[in-house]
């Protein structure tokens, strides 16, 4: 892992009006990591990520960029710096294709007119990269399923060649066989260097692809795990702040069951996601 962190936040707090939705809020990502931000409803992960594509700056605290403080204020601040953001609504317009979609905003021109040929090459040439499979580029985004969807509006934010992508919830709402592409996808982010901030409520696929699990709890931070060293029950724990909970009780009863039945140990989902 690099020494310097691409992404680092330290001390950033937000408040609206009498909420302090974010209170020294730091945070950490490495080039070719995943880092899963998670935590219950209003714990502060939309706040956080807000903060760091400039939706709503922070009223206080540094945000560092490669090692030098940088003021994000609007999204293109971001953009410019190098960070993408892929937020749940996907911001896809059915209507056009998947060349569309990819370049919308940044259509590639010739001589004043659209160059077609070009942005059909480099679609082809970014969706084969990411082994991404889709039945054409030329296929309109509304024929396309929904794990298709998330996979072009990822690929979409690697336009601009960022080096930190931030994936709010991409898995929601998705069947098996569709999170699995998105997930794969995740890990291919990963594989090609970018540092990924993996926003979700699903312990399944955090365990799955995630590096390190950072857990926000009433706009703090309560803890951050290397997820080959910790399990499911004890994200879960720092995320309600209970150190039982009912998935804590429910496992040790299925333990406590094995055991009187003499089938074993190291069943539970925990350890086998490490």
């Amino acid at each position: 892992m690099p020494e310097a962190p691409v992404l680092t936040l330290r001390g950033v707090s937000k408040r609206f009006g009498a909420v302090q939705a974010l209170a020294d809020f730091d945070l950490e990502v490495h080039a070719g990591e995943v880092v899963a931000l998670v935590g219950d409803n209003g714990a502060g992960k939309s706040t956080a990520v807000k903060a760091i594509a400039g939706v709503n700056p922070p009223d206080e605290g540094v945000i560092e960029w490669q090692g030098r403080p940088v003021s994000i204020h609007r999204p293109h601040d971001a953009q410019n710096l190098g960070i993408a953001t892929v937020y749940q609504d996907l911001a896809l317009c059915d209507n056009l294709d998947v060349v569309g979609n990819l370049f919308l905003g940044r259509e590639l021109r010739r001589f004043g007119v659209l160059d077609e040929v070009r942005m059909e090459q480099r679609s082809r040439e970014l969706l084969a990269t990411l082994s991404i499979r889709i039945p054409s580029v030329r296929i309109p985004v509304a024929s396309l399923s929904g794990g298709q969807r998330q996979t072009v509006a990822i690929a979409r934010s690697l336009i601009g060649d960022p080096k930190v992508v931030i994936l709010d919830e991409p898995t929601a709402a998705l069947g098996v066989e569709q999170t699995a592409e998105v997930l794969d996808l995740v890990e291919r982010l990963r594989g090609h260097g970018l540092g990924t901030i993996l926003i979700s409520h699903n312990m399944v696929d955090v365990m799955a692809v995630a590096d390190r699990i950072a857990v926000l709890r009433l706009g703090r931070n309560n803890g951050v795990f290397d997820r080959r060293a910790t399990t499911t029950e004890e994200i879960i724990s720092a995320i309600t702040g209970a150190t039982e909970s009912a998935v804590t009780r429910r496992q040790a009863r299925i333990r406590e069951e094995r055991e009187v039945r003499g089938e074993g140990h190291g069943e539970s989902y925990g350890e086998e996601g490490r």
